[in-house]
């Protein structure tokens, strides 16, 4: 979450992602910048999902994670599994799950190595089903940001809804994958919605 959302947007944007997951039918999920284990807590009281792993670089974040989900009954008999790494690296072990969630992770990630990213997961991991949300920089001034003033500082980005469609669907198309778009928190006639969202199925 970044420093100038409110909780309520936070929490908003892990409900609809588990529930986009949850309607695509997946049962082994990756969740990619796992962060301190927001959405796999929630993920781990859905039952359909019978495997779930999380993929984090930051040590930190994942003792966070740890510290909050592996004591829970739910996360018992191999079900979760967390993982110190990068999604941009190759993760054998990891390919061909039925659904993945990168939640507010993209914009932590320099520009010029987006490519990376997209060979590493859409071109190595490939899950079948794909949910990614980033901010929707055209919302900024309602949060009283200035021109080209992020919402977190360690943003390395933050886009527009034209800029975001126009690079998804370019990544699906590159990958042999389908995108359609969304948004999640209080809509705005102008300016949208404060997330946007892109949900990626693969088709070959």
């Amino acid at each position: 979450m970044s420093d100038i959302e409110a909780p309520d947007l936070h929490q908003q944007r892990l409900l609809h992602v588990v529930e986009r997951l949850r309607a695509s039918g997946a049962r082994k999920v990756l969740d990619l910048g796992c962060g301190s284990g927001g959405l796999l807590q929630y993920l781990l009281h859905q039952p359909q999902f019978e495997k779930l792993v999380g993929l984090e670089l930051s040590g930190e974040l994942l003792a966070q994670a740890k510290f909050r989900l592996e004591q829970l009954p739910q996360a018992g008999h191999g079900r979760l599994e967390l993982i110190c790494g990068s999604y941009t690296e190759h993760h054998p072990g990891l390919m061909g799950f039925t659904g993945a969630a990168m939640v507010e992770t993209i914009e932590h990630i320099p520009p010029e190595r987006l490519s990376t990213v997209e060979q590493g997961v859409f071109g190595g991991l490939r899950p079948e089903y794909l949910v990614m949300t980033t901010p929707n920089s055209e919302y900024n001034p309602l949060f009283d940001l200035a021109d080209g003033e992020f919402r977190d500082p360690d943003h390395k980005f933050e886009w527009s809804r034209d800029r975001f469609r126009d690079w998804a669907q370019g990544v699906a198309r590159r990958n042999g994958y389908r995108v359609r778009f969304g948004g999640i928190g209080e809509w705005h006639s102008h300016l949208g919605q404060p997330t946007q969202l892109a949900a990626f199925e693969r088709h070959s």
